[in-house]
């Protein structure tokens, strides 16, 4: 299994980029990240793809689970996160264009 491999100085919007696309290409998207600093520039992506995909009616979310790796010949931790892929479908009685405040 291919992973994007986060670090804490990958830039949360190249990486959200990279996500997007990779959901509009049906390709599955599996990331790991080692330490706190990437482990946060990974959630942040995820963020900033889903605000890229909802309006195209695409959702994602994410599980995470730990691996043990090995890096340089040392055991580390790692965190591995699954993104899944939700269609969204308009609500019958509703435009797309309302707004959840108004619902």
């Amino acid at each position: 299994m291919e992973f994007l491999k986060v670090s804490s100085k990958s830039s949360p919007a190249s990486v959200a980029g990279a996500i997007a696309g990779m959901v509009k290409d049906g390709v599955p998207v599996n990331m790991q990240a080692v330490g706190a600093g990437a482990v946060n520039q990974a959630i942040k992506a995820i963020a900033i793809a889903r605000g890229f995909l909802i309006p195209t009616g695409v959702d994602i979310s994410c599980a995470p689970t730990f691996s043990d790796i090995e890096i340089n010949g040392e055991n580390r931790t790692a965190i591995r996160i699954a993104v899944y892929v939700h269609r969204l479908v308009p609500q019958a009685g509703t435009r797309q264009t309302d707004s959840p405040e108004l619902m």
